[in-house]
């Protein structure tokens, strides 16, 4: 493996925590989602930097950007585009939605109907989208940062199990220390730092980054302990539903991402461990529960299959 994606995670992290103050961990995560080529779903109450942790990432790539304001009144033609006729040449031509960028907010997911959601699920997985029979090819690097409240369920729509699925990881921002809050307000004095942040990656190498995570150490006993995880949540007495084989690939993924931010070439037991809440807690269902999941009892009950569960040595 080459040091460049090493020194491509590094830049995108360090520039990105210029603006998104004190919160590593979830500037870690995001990072992780793109190298693994995936996306990500933040969860949180409004105003803690949802939207702000999504513009730091697309302002330090060198690619295009777009947001989309997920409402109840937002069609799948205003998320992947529509078919437009243009009388100078009596023929129809393809308009591109704002899903065309290297990086989607899509803000508020869960206030926008089913129909509407599932316009970016074939977006999500195959990094295409088909409009009256043919296949358009998404930008590549592409990744959807998504966000929702988990609070506030007037006017909103849960996400349907298979959308939720189609995100690496799910996590929360959280509200920022004292200290970090007094330099929320000096930093903003004068305007958004965000938009002041400067490119520091290319799509290039954003690519390269991402075909180097496919070559990162996996050793044989952590494959299997892995699958140990996996499996335990299938067989769970408190969980309804497990998770799927889609979801250990993606732990899979995600585990070697992680590595690369750490600047490591191979797998260690703790990156399995860091990643079991964030990347499987949101695709299982807790038993008794009738919309959704209990997210607090889910990841308590992760936490808890990860102590019942030997580590390899």
């Amino acid at each position: 493996m080459s040091q460049q994606a090493f020194t491509t995670a590094r830049l995108l992290r360090d520039n990105m925590e210029q603006v998104v103050l004190g919160k590593r961990d979830v500037v870690q995560l995001i990072v992780i989602a793109l190298l693994a080529g995936e996306h990500v779903l933040l969860e949180d109450v409004p105003g803690v930097g949802k939207t702000l942790a999504a513009k730091a990432l697309a302002n330090s790539i060198d690619g295009q950007f777009a947001r989309l304001q997920f409402t109840p009144d937002l069609l799948p033609s205003d998320i992947v585009g529509s078919m437009i006729y243009r009388s100078d040449s009596s023929e129809f031509h393809f308009s591109p939605g704002p899903i065309f960028a290297n990086v989607v907010l899509a803000d508020e997911i869960n206030r926008a109907p089913p129909r509407t959601q599932s316009a970016l699920l074939e977006a999500m997985s195959e990094g295409q989208v088909s409009i009256d029979g043919t296949t358009h090819l998404l930008p590549d690097p592409f990744i959807v940062v998504a966000t929702q409240n988990p609070y506030e369920y007037e006017g909103t729509y849960a996400l349907p199990e298979s959308q939720m699925d189609r995100f690496l990881l799910r996590t929360s921002i959280g509200y920022p220390d004292r200290e970090n809050e007094r330099r929320v307000m000096e930093t903003h004095r004068r305007g958004e730092p965000v938009d002041e942040l400067n490119r520091c990656v290319s799509s290039a190498d954003i690519k390269l980054a991402q075909q180097e995570v496919r070559s990162v150490k996996f050793a044989d006993k952590l494959v299997e302990y892995l699958l140990e995880i996996v499996d335990a949540t299938r067989r769970h007495d408190g969980f309804r539903i497990g998770v799927s084989t889609r979801a250990a690939l993606s732990y899979y993924r995600g585990c070697q991402a992680r590595a690369v931010t750490c600047e490591r070439e191979f797998v260690t037991p703790d990156d399995i461990k860091q990643l079991a809440v964030p990347v499987l807690a949101h695709r299982i269902l807790s038993s008794g529960v009738l919309l959704g999941s209990d997210r607090g009892g889910v990841e308590r009950q992760i936490r808890e299959l990860l102590e019942q569960i030997p580590v390899p040595v």
